[in-house]
């Protein structure tokens, strides 16, 4: 049986240096070590040996055992060393390689505008307000001097919630409850989404955006709100831009006007895009009507007050030379990357 146990150890260990995988490495333990293993099958003879040889083949068998674990153990951990070794290799990071630059995503073109709109405005001392997109009719219409069944709500397309509640047409509620929350001197642009209820074609939405603008003061005049127009139409078309006011009505001002500028394409001469007239009108504009001031409890023989409202769409549209408002809602990431 010694004999036997130093057969299995010589050939074990001869083996051993031959595996070249953690699989066949477990396949060796089980063939040498296992329960059914060869070191094992010896052992289960020893009760045929006399009794003064069993301790001696026990202590053999054992360290037999011990020397065969202590391999596999070294030969698990150098043959792991050697695959992460070969792994890294395999990984290794060329530091000198370019590196793939991230794509970054861009502004887009009426966030760009409506930036420059606002620097432009935050630039002549105005501040921002904002106010909800579902609004009381009573600040949307009631406060404008738009009383139900006015002919003016048949203008505007709303969107209904219920008979008191609406999305709003315009960001001019968001003038009265700045008035009713605070007194004057008053000087806000109101830029947001408005909403109303218009088929869907080259220059109309159901959903576009605004920015308007507010000044109450004592003696503010139709002075002010024409150099204050005249500035931004410069800043945002070129210092050659013209301004031209129309008279026109609106029920929130009195005087109203409809103000053009030169058209931004041919710079006067006459285009396809101003009709061949030179002018393009880009917004409505006039002073604050003394019953809208009255609602919002100031004082009209007091104070006065000048108010403009714009399309943001038609802006960015006329500053980049887009044709189809449809453009700018339809997410094609091929149109926006041109900006």
């Amino acid at each position: 049986m010694k004999n036997k146990l130093e057969q299995i150890r010589k050939e074990a260990m001869e083996a051993l240096g031959g595996l070249h995988d953690l699989g066949q490495l477990e396949e060796f333990r089980v063939k040498k070590l296992g329960k059914k293993g060869e070191l094992t099958q010896v052992l289960r003879g020893m009760g045929s040996l006399p009794p003064e040889e069993r301790p001696i083949i026990g202590q053999l068998a054992n360290e037999i055992r011990n020397e065969l674990e202590e391999g596999l153990r070294k030969r698990t951990a150098a043959l792991k060393q050697a695959a992460m070794e070969k792994q890294l290799e395999a990984e290794t990071i060329d530091v000198t390689i370019p590196g793939k630059r991230p794509v970054l995503g861009k502004l887009h073109p009426i966030t760009k505008v409506l930036n420059e709109l606002t620097e432009i405005f935050l630039g002549m001392g105005f501040d921002i307000a904002e106010g909800p997109e579902v609004e009381w009719d009573s600040y949307n219409f009631e406060a404008l001097n738009i009383p139900k069944n006015h002919p003016a709500r048949d203008v505007q397309d709303t969107f209904y919630i219920n008979e008191n509640m609406l999305l709003r047409t315009h960001t001019s509620p968001v003038q009265i409850r700045t008035m009713l929350r605070q007194k004057p001197p008053i000087k806000i642009i109101c830029p947001g989404r408005v909403y109303r209820s218009d088929a869907v074609d080259a220059t109309h939405s159901p959903i576009f955006h605004q920015i308007e603008g507010l000044v109450v003061d004592r003696n503010i005049t139709m002075g002010d709100l024409k150099g204050v127009l005249d500035v931004f139409a410069k800043k945002v078309f070129g210092p050659g831009t013209r301004t031209k006011f129309r008279p026109h009505h609106f029920p929130f001002t009195e005087p109203s006007a409809e103000v053009d500028v030169t058209c931004a394409i041919c710079h006067g001469e006459g285009c396809r895009i101003c009709s061949h007239t030179g002018w393009i009108e880009i917004l409505g504009a006039g002073m604050v009507h003394p019953k809208v001031l009255q609602y919002c409890g100031i004082d009209p023989e007091v104070y006065s007050g000048f108010a403009f409202g714009m399309g943001l769409d038609r802006i960015t549209n006329l500053k980049y030379g887009i044709d189809d408002i449809r453009l700018l809602f339809e997410n094609d990431i091929r149109f926006l990357k041109q900006f």
